[in-house]
């Protein structure tokens, strides 16, 4: 074996334990997915207090569309579909505690075992943990514990007012009562006062009550508090001017929901009806219809399975799981502190660092075969690809949709997220949103689309069929963004991608395609982050 060879054995053992344990810890980890249901619910009863005839000024004759939206877009019980949703989520979190303390349980078990054995003089073995390490693993789970309680109680504020607003006073009134009897936060712990106070009969007013409301509610839960308040307190300017500042955000609700509803939704449709469509042209057409061109052609590959090995293991792993992180560590870079608008530009940084790594490490690999075949890394801009790519993105919704949904149901709320994801949900600064679209939108489709399409895909079909080298680059492409939930929606992502590009045998067709998907989760994401407070 060369040194080359075992460098790439040791290497592949490193990237594989790496990949693993990253799936392993993204097992005990929210969905994203669960926090963007919540922020959608909360414009949906921002959306239910919108009526029509509110301002004089504006009779309901003339916002016929809006009031048809409205109906249609929160139901016919918006505030039970939303109790059900955070109800849903406060189950979630406690199977959530419930794992981390079970956890916590089997540290404890297996520390006591070990100091049991330490004890032991006859015994002249080495302990079988660290105390160190596992000291370590107890803080951080310690942490996610108190996090998730937090959490938990935060849930609970909420459900104690949905409830109110449905006349279940009682059943409030005894949610609130929970934060008597356990340990939080000391403003968690007086929010839940002053709204016992403000439901009971007769009211009772703390005089830090608005402050509390403000700091620890937000959204449609801070107005519903804050006009209770106000309304016991009689101060009827404040509550006419919070009326009147909530229908504004009530309109602009109704708005965002169709946004974030129908451009998927309408998208989906004409996916679904595109998709049929090719599916019946390739039965009744056969090898004429598009879905069959260039479907068994595959690419004449002039290297071996050592060079693919070699451009993935170089180009991807080693410079995004060791080299980057061993640098920034170095450069005493950590992105902990950091603002939004910081870790915005840290992510899009080491983005180009990792792509502009791997590209060189790719064009190194196959320098010694240059010239290749013309039809390898291909990008034809006098072609028909913006098609092939929009095509692409309209199948891919109703596809990714699906598996989306029975992918949330098989984790039950749980497997990781793409960091990024919260980071750009939660920005409110207009630059850090600018940042997150350049990396997510323009440096990933053209890296990604380049390696695992304009590389990957190519270089395996020397060893399988092409509709292998779609599944097999597709699944890799999945894993390599180290989220378990994320593996089968992205995977089917990938076969899109993969279809797209050995179809077009053209780059800009999956990169494009790339960058809309990566341009329309963004673009929910900033709506109903914008909508959350």
């Amino acid at each position: 074996m060369t040194i080359k060879r075992l460098i790439l054995v040791v290497l592949t053992i490193f990237a594989i334990a790496k990949v693993s344990l990253s799936l392993v810890e993204s097992w005990g980890q929210p969905q994203i997915q669960s926090r963007l249901e919540l922020y959608q619910t909360n414009l949906l009863l921002h959306a239910s207090e919108w009526q029509p005839n509110a301002d004089p000024a504006t009779p309901s004759e003339s916002n016929p569309d809006l009031t048809s939206a409205r109906n249609t877009l929160i139901g016919t019980n918006p505030l039970k579909t939303a109790q059900n949703q955070y109800q849903e989520a406060r189950e979630s979190a406690q199977e959530a505690q419930s794992k981390i303390v079970a956890k916590l349980q089997k540290l404890s078990t297996n520390e006591v075992a070990v100091a049991e054995d330490a004890a032991k003089p006859q015994l002249q073995v080495a302990p079988v943990a660290d105390t160190p390490g596992s000291s370590q693993q107890r803080q951080q789970w310690e942490m996610s514990l108190s996090q998730v309680g937090q959490l938990i109680d935060e849930l609970d504020l909420r459900l104690g007012i949905l409830q109110s607003q449905q006349g279940k006073t009682d059943a409030a009134l005894q949610t609130w009562s929970k934060f008597t009897e356990q340990q939080t936060q000391e403003s968690l712990i007086q929010t839940a006062q002053v709204l016992t106070g403000l439901w009971s009969e007769p009211p009772r007013l703390l005089p830090d009550a608005e402050s509390q409301i403000q700091k620890n509610l937000d959204s449609w839960f801070r107005y519903r508090a804050l006009t209770k308040l106000y309304q016991l307190q009689q101060r009827q300017d404040a509550l006419a001017s919070l009326q009147t500042e909530e229908q504004k955000i009530a309109e602009q609700a109704i708005l965002k929901l169709g946004v974030i509803g129908g451009i998927p939704g309408f998208g989906g449709l004409l996916g679904l009806i595109l998709l049929l469509f090719l599916l019946s042209q390739r039965l009744f057409r056969g090898e004429r219809s598009l879905l069959a061109t260039n479907a068994d052609v595959a690419w004449e590959t002039p290297w071996d399975w050592e060079i693919i090995w070699q451009v993935l293991i170089f180009g991807f792993f080693f410079i995004g799981q060791l080299a980057l992180p061993i640098l920034f560590s170095v450069l005493g870079v950590n992105p902990v502190g950091f603002t939004v608008r910081m870790k915005a530009f840290y992510v899009l940084v080491s983005y180009l660092l990792m792509a502009t790594g791997g590209l060189l490490v790719m064009y190194l690999s196959i320098k010694p075969f240059l010239p290749v075949p013309e039809d390898w890394f291909r990008f034809k801009f006098r072609s028909n690809w913006i098609l092939w790519g929009l095509g692409g993105y309209l199948v891919a919704l109703p596809l990714v949709i699906l598996v989306s949904l029975i992918n949330q149901r098989l984790w039950n709320g749980q497997g990781g997220s793409n960091p990024i994801l919260p980071l750009a949900l939660e920005g409110r600064d207009n630059v850090a949103l600018l940042i997150f679209f350049l990396t997510a939108c323009v440096a990933a489709p053209i890296f990604e689309e380049i390696i695992f399409r304009g590389f990957l895909l190519p270089s395996l079909t020397r060893y399988v069929p092409v509709w292998g080298a779609i599944l097999a680059s597709s699944l890799l492409f999945a894993i390599a963004h180290l989220s378990l939930s994320e593996v089968l929606p992205l995977a089917t992502l990938g076969m899109v991608l993969g279809i797209v590009y050995s179809r077009s045998r053209n780059l800009l067709a999956s990169m494009l395609l790339h960058g809309l998907w990566n341009a329309g989760t963004l673009l929910s994401l900033f709506v109903l982050g914008s909508g959350s407070n």
